[in-house]
């Protein structure tokens, strides 16, 4: 008797465990959804599917309900009977047509996009996994509504409504990216992310400095790597995918794999990516001003101008990175959720493109321009803590320290020194984000918390005789430093009813820096450069939904930037016959942005959305001529340059609209469609105003896909409007070597599109094909502001297996 009651306890043990695990299918061809995310209770938990369409949602009160969506399907709600009655399998049809999506960038914490007056948009794991992108920057580029600029193609610079570079904010699992050398011209830490360990990306567009503090003005590109899952029941969950990849154009050859190993409260996901890219092909149609007709190369000792065998082959660009992630999950109990991630990622040396096709008096300007090996290497650890009351429902505490290495190597031509300049940075963060329901029916939610930042920054120089192989100390690029950030901020949303939602926040911030300069190879007037000044910033909103078919969102928020090293204490050569210089006396330029978006679903087909929006960004931290010790010009690398410094001098001013359509054809077809336009215009020394430099001309894509059981394809076409000499910024117009010459023989960026084709299809439940054949008619093309010509047709092809 007792055997048969223990055997009892033992299988209700086991159906109650078993019993957690929810499975989520196509509602036509019954294959598992990947990604899915599923929501309920309060506070708000949340879970995402695995490669079997699995979730743990033990969590989960039997009286919660519980909300599943996922990108291209109509969101499904049920209780945990409901739950129960299908034998925890839930389907989802691809007909409906959603306004809503669970996002996480908006406030730190996971919500609701339709309760959000800010325009979001995200890049699911299935998408990545259909377009195929090569880098982080190119996985930035599927949503339709960023614009990659590459000096290299080693390389990819965000634009965002009008703004780039250090004007934008990075977020790697909830921890800011950028460093205090972020600088305002272009940027290619986006690379060091691994494309193939990133479960979801998410743009927040605008303003986002109340949550993420200095730097987010144009918008934030937030990332989540894979989370560790678990397995919901006593069993041990092991899945994992393996990946080899083959790109014609450059001669791509990459690996990758990942494995997750999950219990009942204990899980770990590792992932290992290889990267080797070749040299880069371009098109064979298009401007001949683009072709590589020769290079540079050191023979004997000497530099000698080569013929290029092949001049659509861009010398030099390959290289070659490496990607590891390990990241560890322990709950102990519902209320407590652990996490800790290491990230590692370097490349190899990688030659920036556009310094290689410089020419000075008819000859090459370099003989060498590259970038030492990149490094990103982060640890992080989040520890999430759920309670029913106190100060706070959720509360999340992440710690994190990152290196960042980076090293630029540069000699002229027929020179016999080779330049090094070496920089490293050690940042750590602290963040602490708690959210408090209000009230007891939802309508009042307080997100609010505090965070602290401390850069650690040494840069180091070296020049090298070529000849005798003597290394000298060389003047540095930054001053030795520190970069800290103190900041509290609150958020308050409001649902006054069903259809009107209201949020406020602000954010106080203090910003501290201190510099000591070298005055050994430039005699600057300071030798030390100290800042403590704060920086006070808002944001106001609104949501109101007439029907559920209807959303109408506007919003009014201010961003700033505060001046870090690389504005204060930089040296180094812009262009040709220009130096900049530090300067010390440096103040947090202010953005401005008002926006109102509407969508609306016609039918149960058809969504359009639109989003208008203006910036104005007020005390701008802009390069001007400047006075260094009563001189205008200075000797710099053996040339008479004109000295510049960055001054807050500027105002500029951006406007646009982003707009989408999708719509949802019979029997799988869909097609889906982003436009986006944005005008610039920046404040110039004289007063006169100059477009913008990076207010990128129109551009968008347009996809027709087909989706069955086995088979996804999708065929599309990326536009990008002409940039005319007339209305290139004034900057860009001494850049002759970046662009095409007109009828008129000066440089214009022309208008492209590229035609594509991608599929993916299933071989068998574990065993998945992808290929593509981009540029399909062979366009030779240069994305605006680019160094380097993009890719020419182009054939991709990936295996994945999975476990």
């Amino acid at each position: 008797m007792k055997k048969m009651i223990f055997l009892w306890l033992l299988m209700s043990v086991y159906v109650c465990s078993s019993a957690q695990k929810i499975t989520v299918l196509d509602q036509k061809d019954k294959t598992p959804l990947v990604g899915a995310n599923i929501i309920g209770g309060y506070p708000a938990t949340v879970v995402t599917t695995n490669d079997k369409g699995e979730a743990d949602i033990s969590a989960f009160s039997a009286d919660d309900m519980i909300q599943i969506s996922s990108i291209g399907y109509e969101r499904v709600v049920v209780d945990h009977d409901e739950i129960s009655a299908n034998n925890f399998t839930v389907y989802m049809s691809r007909d409906g047509i959603s306004l809503d999506h669970v996002v996480i960038s908006a406030t730190r914490q996971t919500q609701s996009s339709e309760d959000i007056p800010f325009r979001i948009s995200t890049i699911s794991a299935q998408q990545v996994a259909l377009q195929n992108p090569q880098t982080a920057a190119d996985l930035l580029g599927v949503s339709g509504e960023v614009f990659i600029q590459k000096s290299q193609q080693g390389g990819g610079s965000p634009m965002i409504r009008g703004f780039s570079t250090n004007r934008l904010l990075y977020t790697v699992d909830g921890v800011r990216m950028n460093t205090a050398i972020f600088r305002s011209g272009n940027l290619q830490n986006v690379i060091s992310l691994d494309p193939f360990a990133t479960e979801q990306t998410e743009v927040f567009f605008g303003p986002g400095s109340v949550i993420y503090g200095s730097d987010a003005i144009g918008g934030v590109m937030s990332f989540q790597t894979l989370t560790p899952q678990f397995s919901g029941k006593k069993d041990v969950l092991s899945t994992g995918n393996a990946l080899a990849r083959y790109s014609s154009a450059n001669n791509e050859r990459t690996g990758h794999f990942d494995v997750n190993l999950g219990w009942k409260k204990f899980a770990s996901v590792t992932s290992f990516s290889y990267f080797n890219y070749g040299d880069l092909r371009m098109g064979t149609k298009g401007p001949s001003e683009y072709k590589r007709p020769f290079y540079v190369q050191t023979i004997d000792g000497v530099d000698r101008v080569v013929a290029n065998d092949d001049p659509l082959v861009q010398v030099p660009s390959g290289y070659q990175q490496t990607n590891m992630m390990q990241k560890f999950r322990y709950a102990p109990s519902k209320h407590v959720d652990i996490q800790y991630g290491f990230h590692y990622s370097q490349t190899s040396d990688y030659s920036r493109y556009d310094r290689h096709i410089r020419l000075r008096r008819g000859t090459p300007r370099s003989a060498e321009w590259y970038y030492g090996p990149q490094v990103w290497m982060m640890n992080n650890l989040s520890i999430t803590h759920k309670a029913s009351s106190g100060i706070y429902d959720i509360a999340t505490v992440r710690l994190a320290h990152q290196l960042f290495k980076e090293s630029r190597v540069d000699r002229d031509f027929n020179d016999v020194e080779r330049r090094t300049r070496e920089e490293t940075v050690n940042a750590y963060s602290a963040n602490i984000d708690l959210t408090k329901k209000l009230g007891n029916k939802g309508q009042h939610n307080l997100y609010y918390g505090a965070e602290v930042v401390a850069n650690d920054i040494s840069s180091i120089g070296a020049n090298e005789d070529i000849t005798t192989g003597q290394v000298n100390a060389g003047p540095a690029r930054y001053p030795k430093s520190t970069w800290s950030s103190y900041a509290l901020y609150a958020t308050y949303q409001h649902h006054f009813s069903k259809k009107v939602t209201v949020q406020g926040g602000a954010r106080y911030n203090q910003y501290v820096i201190d510099a000591t300069f070298d005055t050994t190879f430039y005699p600057f007037p300071y030798s030390k450069a100290n800042l403590n000044k704060g920086a006070l910033t808002g944001s106001l909103g609104m949501v109101y939904h007439p029907a559920k078919t209807w959303s109408i969102s506007a919003n009014v928020a201010t961003g700033f930037r505060s001046p870090n090293i690389d504005d204060i204490g930089k040296v180094f050569d812009s262009e040709p016959g220009s130096v900049v210089v530090p300067n010390p006396n440096l103040s947090a330029e202010y953005a401005y942005n008002a926006e109102v978006g509407i969508a609306k679903i016609f039918g149960k087909r058809l969504k359009v959305d639109v989003t208008g929006y203006y910036t104005l960004l007020d005390n701008a931290l802009v390069r001007r001529d400047f006075i260094l010790n009563g001189q205008d010009s200075i000797v710099y690398d053996g040339e008479l340059s004109q000295v510049q410094a960055i001054q807050n001098a500027a105002v500029s001013r951006v406007y646009g609209l982003q707009a989408g359509i999708e719509l949802k054809l019979y029997e799988g077809f869909t097609f889906y469609s982003k436009f986006n336009y944005q005008k610039g215009e920046e404040e110039l020394d004289n007063g006169t105003t100059s477009p913008s430099r990076h207010a990128a001309p129109w551009f968008g894509v347009s996809r027709l896909s087909y989706t069955n059981k086995k088979l996804t394809i999708e065929a599309n076409v990326i536009y990008n409007g002409e940039r005319s000499f007339d209305d290139m910024p004034e900057e860009e117009k001494g850049k002759d070597y970046l662009y095409a010459v007109d009828a008129n023989g000066n440089p214009y960026a022309p208008g492209w599109y590229t035609l594509n084709l991608k599929a993916l299809y299933s071989l068998s439940e574990n065993l998945k094909v992808s290929a593509g054949l981009e540029n399909i008619t062979d366009q030779r093309y240069r994305p605006y502001s680019s160094g380097i010509a993009a890719a020419g047709r182009n054939f991709i092809l990936s295996l994945r297996a999975g476990f």
